[in-house]
């Protein structure tokens, strides 16, 4: 075989396991940790939409029923005092936390405890940041993803399911304890 061919074969080779070792790759996720936030001492059963209230008290170290309370004064006042569709929404439904909280009575909730808002995805712009230890910080954060809030303390998922997607799921935002 002239050394032409063989040299380009020996190229093809060398690109063909190049691109067949990274699509192999396994992506890196977090470790996760079961945490509830104290919600069963708290003496709550079953299952809720309580996502906001159980990142805020892992992340904080409130205990539960505190944050539970105040963010349950907060929607009651929000419905109280707006006339929005959160507002109507709160009215339909109640002010407690275990029916969902909204980012507009939740965000200055999660500020005034000492964390800053750090946006990771603009309109149209796609998703830039994924739920991996190398594509967020380390320390006290509480991940906005799609429908979910979740608690990250120093590199572990803290929460009551692992909700990563295998290092996949696309992060919003989040908040870092300053």
């Amino acid at each position: 075989m002239p050394k032409g061919k063989s040299t380009f074969i020996f190229l093809v080779l060398n690109l063909l396991k190049l691109f067949a070792g990274s699509s192999s790759s396994a992506v890196e996720e977090f470790p996760f940790a079961f945490n509830d936030g104290g919600r069963a001492a708290a003496g709550y059963l079953g299952s809720a939409g309580d996502c906001v209230v159980r990142a805020i008290a892992i992340a904080t170290s409130l205990p539960y029923q505190q944050v539970y309370g105040d963010l349950g004064d907060a929607n009651a006042g929000y419905a109280q005092t707006r006339n929005d569709r959160v507002a109507k929404r709160l009215h339909i439904k109640g002010s407690s936390p275990r029916n969902g909280n909204h980012r507009k009575v939740f965000h200055d909730y999660i500020l005034n405890h000492g964390f800053t808002w750090v946006p990771t995805m603009q309109i149209g712009g796609g998703c830039q940041v994924h739920l991996r230890p190398s594509e967020l910080p380390r320390g006290v954060l509480i991940v906005k993803v799609s429908k979910h809030l979740t608690a990250i303390l120093n590199g572990v998922i803290q929460d009551t399911h692992n909700p990563s997607r295998g290092g996949t799921r696309c992060v919003y935002g989040y908040y870092i304890k300053q």
